[in-house]
């Protein structure tokens, strides 16, 4: 649980860049401070210009802004390191959520960028001293980072409300190039087993080899980080169900749900979609819960300031 006793030995602000406001506030909430204040200037021409309204001087800054899109997300939260830099913060921590442009991380064919990376070496030059941040989609990202990372992980918020389930039957169901590592440690959790998606492109058969093991009368959770336009996890969901799947339900780190996504899940076969609040939810939906990550951040927030 989190330790809200006040830190009267350090300085300690926390702030938010717009897109990660209100999440920011249950931080600072949890950590038993009020949510600093930023301004943001915005001129004619769209340019920005952030601002602190408090003094950060000789401050444990932590700045709480993830970097989905749009890329001025990241732009506001290189210009609150810049200007803490130059106000003197002791410390400037920034606590990514959810870090944008993670999917770009190697470089598997020429000529394209390794995104990731570059994002890593603009945060230590604008002056970050050290990340915090939750499910990367590849932990090879950490080795990009030349200051101390946190990479947080939300196995704990997601099994926590799977228990409140009470499923009998429970299977996993991962990606084969990027979750079967997360669905074993959760079959190890519930003492269970777990199945691999594999690719499924909607132009072609979805019924051939769509999934590795076996899915007759179980309840099925999907694992993914990122639910992006939720095709892939729409199309499984139909295709666990044709296979005769009791129910099926997701669970999904980071809520980008771009262009047709609340469609494709208010269709699917899905029961329920939850996910955390890396990213604040475009709009509502019945079929999508969202669990907080406020408390795992202010717990480390307490740890770093409490050394």
């Amino acid at each position: 649980m989190s330790n809200k006793k006040s830190n009267s030995a350090v300085k300690l602000k926390i702030v938010s860049g717009r897109c990660s406001y209100d999440l920011a506030q249950r931080i600072a909430s949890h950590c038993g401070t009020k949510l600093g204040r930023v301004s943001v200037c915005q001129f004619n021409d769209g340019e920005i210009q952030p601002m602190f309204e408090d003094d950060i001087s000789d401050s444990w800054l932590f700045i709480v802004q993830s970097t989905n899109a749009p890329a001025e997300n990241f732009q506001e939260l290189l210009m609150l390191i810049d200007a803490a830099r130059i106000a003197s913060a002791k410390s400037i921590v920034a606590i990514i959520p959810y870090f944008g442009y993670s999917r770009q991380y190697q470089m598997d064919r020429p000529g394209i960028p390794v995104t990731a990376e570059l994002h890593a070496r603009l945060l230590s030059a604008a002056g970050v001293t050290q990340i915090i941040t939750l499910d990367l989609h590849s932990d090879k990202i950490e080795a990009f980072f030349k200051v101390p990372i946190v990479h947080l992980y939300p196995i704990d918020l997601f099994s926590s409300n799977i228990k409140t389930l009470n499923l009998e039957n429970l299977t996993f169901a991962a990606k084969k190039t990027s979750g079967a590592a997360l669905a074993e440690k959760y079959t190890r959790l519930f003492d269970t087993n777990f199945v691999i998606l594999n690719k499924i492109k909607p132009q072609l058969n979805i019924e051939q080899d769509a999934f590795t093991g076996e899915v007759e009368g179980r309840n099925v959770i999907l694992i993914d980080d990122i639910i992006d336009t939720a095709r892939s996890i729409c199309l499984a969901s139909r295709v666990i169900m044709e296979h005769g799947a009791a129910s099926v339900r997701a669970i999904g780190t980071h809520p980008l749900l771009s262009g047709d996504a609340y469609d494709y899940i208010e269709r699917s076969d899905l029961e329920e979609v939850v996910v955390t609040d890396s990213i604040p939810l475009k709009k509502y939906h019945p079929k999508i819960k969202v669990i907080s990550t406020a408390e795992i951040f202010a717990d480390v927030i307490n740890g770093l300031v409490q050394t």
